[in-house]
């Protein structure tokens, strides 16, 4: 391997016991070159960057000054940890990130003895990290453990829940509070840095750990007094009094892209005993200025070219054709056309405004807008309080996310029989985010849910059918669609009927029920069948008499759905024959019972035996099965 001319420095490290042999006055230069490595990089790739830009020195200065990986670091999300991964063996991996047999985008401990915790969701990292810090005192390590989180995953109620059980067990544990929000960059420069190294020095936890000791004795009076009066030195500086109530010692905010503040701050806080936070202010796309201009969309891109001023201008493949509009533009559309005719509705959203495609109508409507940051839970309950009051909320959630408050659907949503509406995007696989974020449960979870109607669109015209109903109806609706560009659908579009599937294709012997977005594979193995298609719409209520109709004029009955096979739309055809007694032949076709590894979506889908050819296999098999059967015996085959 050639040393590369552009990054000398960066080329020297291979793990973070190289980068910690560095002089400190080096470590600027380096973050330069990692900053320019990581924008050149992503540029390539496609992947998270903004985020990834604002962290460089904090990472940097979190391995300079921990011994990991045998000191324990835990990421939050996830979405800023390319430098982590750059710095700890990964730099020539970061070519073929998110790619099929390549690395991960989020942190994963089959990857790497660096990354001691996956994630993909928010909010997870005090949690796993307190639970590190338990474990290493119970085995009387006397290892460190630290945990990154964002201002944004700060907002969930979980991250609130492992600070106060944090604070409650006096575990030695530092959580970076990493903070890119505009609003407080006042508090940030010489004097607010000069605090923090003061207030994280030895002498002055000295000073405070010995006063307390002695002020034990003095009358309460004087007690509070002094107490008053750290509050009020800490104050000039730090919002720490809901940090202080918890339990932990706040030192901060200190500027997150000043590496002479970092390392000793950190080195200082490294000996430190009982639950830490560091609160560090950095800026989104440093360093890279289209980045900061606009970070939201510079968050998550596609190949980029980086010399290009403004949005990011993607690098189009050989070949490739302009797409057709994507599902999550469909929802948004239809967004603003039901806002204007129904002025009941209200939108609410888990921090997924650009994601779930409701930027337009956030402006348009703002009044009935409510994104409530990163908290599906109160989300979903909220939705519910507002039907309960007559409103009409329509949730957009990502079907991964939509698993956080699973409870709240079920408890505070259907049980109640409310009329609440879930727009769940990224059903099904989705493509180079992987794992984490794969909608691979929706159907199976959704369907054993009572009062729950639940729809899966093939196409554009279907989807806009499909929310219109849901809207209408007095009870709880889901629509679930997946990541990716819309098929139009044809003809003009007509309204769904509750419960009503249709037939597309009139063949023999073979039967496929495709459920969702799956439809244009399924048209084209019937067509090399000459099988019969149906396009089943709903998972609940289920087309039963069609069903019922297909099953008695067919050999084999083939579902289709991209939701895992266990418990999903197949499984209720099954349930439905059954409790009938009706024999029949079946095949289900979905996702498999593992997780799948991250990849370009219609491949994931074809690995999973989900392309056209694979269906027909799938068929011949069977027909051939019953072939050498008897007619009787025709029994139920997965």
């Amino acid at each position: 391997m050639h040393p590369d001319r552009r990054f000398p420095l960066l080329e020297q490290i291979q793990a973070p016991a190289d980068l910690r042999r560095l002089p400190r006055n080096r470590l600027p230069e380096l973050a330069a070159e990692l900053r320019a490595f990581l924008i050149e990089s992503v540029a390539r790739t496609g992947g998270h960057l903004a985020a990834n830009l604002g962290v460089v020195e904090l990472t940097l200065a979190l391995h300079y000054v921990y011994q990991t990986p045998e000191d324990r670091l835990v990421w939050d999300v996830g979405h800023q940890s390319y430098p982590h991964k750059i710095l700890t063996g990964r730099r020539e991996a970061m070519a073929h990130l998110r790619q099929a047999g390549g690395i991960s985008g989020f942190p994963r401990r089959s990857e790497s003895p660096y990354d001691t915790f996956g994630v993909g969701h928010s909010s997870t990292s005090i949690s796993a990290a307190l639970g590190m810090a338990i474990a290493s005192r119970r085995s009387g390590s006397d290892r460190r453990v630290v945990a990154v989180i964002g201002d944004g995953a700060m907002t969930a109620g979980m991250a609130f829940e492992a600070l106060n059980h944090a604070g409650d067990a006096g575990t030695d544990l530092l959580v970076v509070l990493n903070d890119n929000e505009m609003s407080i960059s006042r508090n940030v420069g010489g004097l607010a840095n000069h605090f923090a190294r003061l207030l994280s020095g030895r002498l002055y936890t000295s000073v405070r750990e010995g006063g307390k000791h002695v002020l034990e004795h003095m009358p309460g009076q004087v007690r509070e007094l002094a107490r008053r009066a750290e509050e009020h030195m800490k104050g000039m500086v730090a919002p720490s009094a809901l940090f202080e109530e918890l339990g932990f010692n706040y030192i901060g905010p200190i500027d997150g892209h000043d590496l002479d503040t970092l390392v000793p701050t950190l080195r200082n806080m490294r000996d430190l005993k009982g639950p830490q936070i560091l609160h560090v202010v950095t800026r989104k796309g440093c360093g890279f200025e289209p980045a900061e201009a606009d970070p939201c969309a510079y968050h998550g891109v596609g190949r980029f070219n980086p010399r290009s001023a403004g949005q990011p201008a993607k690098v189009p493949a050989a070949g490739e054709r302009p797409t057709a509009p994507t599902w999550t533009r469909v929802f948004g559309e239809w967004l603003l056309d039901a806002a204007a005719r129904d002025p009941r509705m209200v939108a609410i959203t888990p921090a997924m405004c650009t994601g779930s495609g409701m930027d337009a109508f956030a402006k348009a409507w703002p009044e009935r807008f409510f994104d409530v940051g990163i908290a599906e839970q109160h989300a979903v309950t909220l939705a519910a309080g507002m039907a309960a009051e007559g409103q009409r909320p329509v949730v957009a959630i990502y079907s991964s996310f939509l698993q956080r408050a699973y409870d709240q659907l079920i408890h505070d949503v259907a049980l109640q029989d409310l009329p609440v509406l879930f727009a769940i995007d990224r059903a099904g696989l989705v493509g180079a985010d992987g794992p984490t974020h794969a909608g691979a449960f929706d159907l199976s979870f959704l369907r054993c849910v009572p009062n729950m109607v639940v729809m899966a669109p093939a196409d554009a015209r279907d989807c806009r059918a499909m929310l219109d109903l849901g809207l209408e109806l007095a009870g709880p609706a889901a629509v679930r669609y997946p990541r990716g560009a819309a098929p139009a659908g044809r003809g003009a579009m007509e309204p769904v009927g509750l419960g009503r599937g249709r037939v597309l294709r009139r063949g023999t012997r073979c039967a496929l029920l495709n459920f969702g977005s799956l439809l244009e594979r399924a048209a084209a193995a019937a067509e090399t069948l000459g099988a019969t298609l149906a396009d089943m719409r709903f998972v609940k209520p289920l087309d039963e008499s069609l069903v019922l109709e297909l099953a008695a004029g067919h050999e084999l009955i083939l579902t289709l759905e991209d939701n895992v096979v266990a418990g999903g739309a197949g499984s209720a055809v099954s349930e439905l024959l059954a409790a009938r007694g009706v024999p029949a032949r079946i095949v289900h076709l979905g996702l498999p019972d593992r997780f799948v590894e991250h990849d370009d979506r219609e491949r994931q889908l074809d690995d999973c035996g989900l392309a056209p050819q694979a269906i027909c296999e799938h068929a011949r098999t069977a027909l051939a099965a019953a072939d050498c059967s008897p007619a009787a015996d025709r029994v139920i085959s997965y």
